[in-house]
């Protein structure tokens, strides 16, 4: 898998389904060629059992349906490392607890169509914000961000 490439899995009621799309280049790691075109799909919801990305390629998880962000291990990133055993660790993808905010404009968001956004009866502040959908590339844009930031500051990775 490409450097900066995210899995986009289906996430609550529906079935688990990864789908392997190319990250922005500027993202964490860099571009760099092969694996994971626009589209492809994977046969099923296990990571691979020897990833094509080695140490050092950080993956995303996002549902497919919202491009809401998903958490693995309890984190944003995921490196795909190996336990003392040799085996790659598990990959425990959830849900994060999102504030009453943003689960009310994924709410709203689902229920209402987009055009309609400006028929609410709401303050301006809230339709830049429903209009404002989450997007991987701006994600891996902050990530990078906050990563060279902790960096810069000496923090370890």
């Amino acid at each position: 898998m490409a450097a900066g490439a995210a899995l986009r899995m289906r996430a609550g009621r529906r079935a688990l389904r990864p789908d392997w799309r190319r990250g922005d280049a500027a993202g964490p790691g860099g571009g760099g060629g092969g694996g994971g075109g626009a589209g492809r799909r994977a046969r099923d919801a296990a990571l691979p059992q020897q990833p094509r990305a080695g140490a050092g390629h950080l993956w995303l998880f996002r549902d497919a349906g919202t491009d809401d962000r998903l958490l693995v291990n309890k984190m944003e990133l995921f490196e795909p490392t190996r336990n003392v055993d040799g085996n790659y660790i598990l990959a425990d993808i959830t849900l994060p607890v999102f504030t009453l905010k943003e689960r009310c404009l994924q709410v709203v968001r689902s229920l209402v169509n987009p055009v309609d956004y400006r028929r609410l009866d709401i303050v301006q502040s809230l339709y830049e914000e429903l209009e404002d959908h989450p997007n991987i590339r701006k994600d891996i844009i902050r990530l990078s961000l906050e990563r060279s930031e902790m960096l810069r500051n000496g923090a370890p990775e």
